[in-house]
């Protein structure tokens, strides 16, 4: 049984298409939430537009603004909890987030990376796949703990890696996926279906 809508926080530092599926999600129903702030890095990031355009409020908070990365990350602290936000969810946020952020959301982060994890994390995961030579690839939701791309798994999508892939043919397939999987994830959140164990995460069933 849901008592109240998710309020979710989004830390996003580029053009925002998984915001724009999140946006989505929470205004066909789909996510029993609100988004009440999006925050990014980049001044010039699509994400801010996009979230204005659906009457999110949305705000920079430059890294240059700020002599030290706490200085900076007590910033987004601030800002995520004057909105009463329980779920921070990265989408495409640029930055690797520290202990002490971390600490302030336990189990409470959420992330997206274009692999399946543990399988090439970090930055170029679409090239470390083709690299590789993987047959398959795809896109990985998962709680965020201290270390990258290491937390524990929510759901994953698998794509299938093609002889004639570029990089960028193989990102567009995942990104695809991602738009279903990220929303999908949330979703479970807000209606209270998550649970983490160890390394595991239960995914409870819904009501019937």
């Amino acid at each position: 049984m849901i008592l109240s809508k998710l309020s979710i926080g989004v830390l996003a530092s580029g053009r925002g298409s998984n915001l724009a599926s999140i946006i989505k999600a929470v205004e066909d129903g789909t996510i029993q939430g609100k988004i009440e702030i999006v925050l990014s890095d980049n001044p010039k990031a699509q994400a801010l537009q996009r979230a204005k355009e659906a009457g999110i409020p949305a705000e920079a908070v430059s890294r240059d603004q700020f002599k030290t990365k706490r200085e900076f990350e007590t910033a987004l602290i601030r800002a995520l909890k004057e909105r009463g936000v329980e779920l921070v969810v990265l989408a495409g946020f640029m930055r690797l987030l520290s202990p002490y952020f971390i600490e302030q959301f336990p189990g409470r982060i959420m992330n997206i990376h274009p692999s399946l994890l543990p399988s090439f994390p970090g930055l170029a995961a679409q090239k470390q796949a083709l690299d590789y030579g993987v047959r398959y690839s795809g896109c990985t939701v998962h709680f965020v703990d201290q270390g990258m791309d290491t937390g524990p798994i929510i759901l994953q999508a698998v794509v299938p890696v093609l002889p004639t892939d570029t990089e960028e043919d193989l990102a567009e397939r995942i990104l695809e996926q991602e738009h279903k999987l990220y929303p999908k994830a949330i979703a479970l959140y807000a209606e209270g279906r998550l649970s983490i164990e160890g390394r595991r995460v239960i995914i409870k069933e819904g009501d019937k």
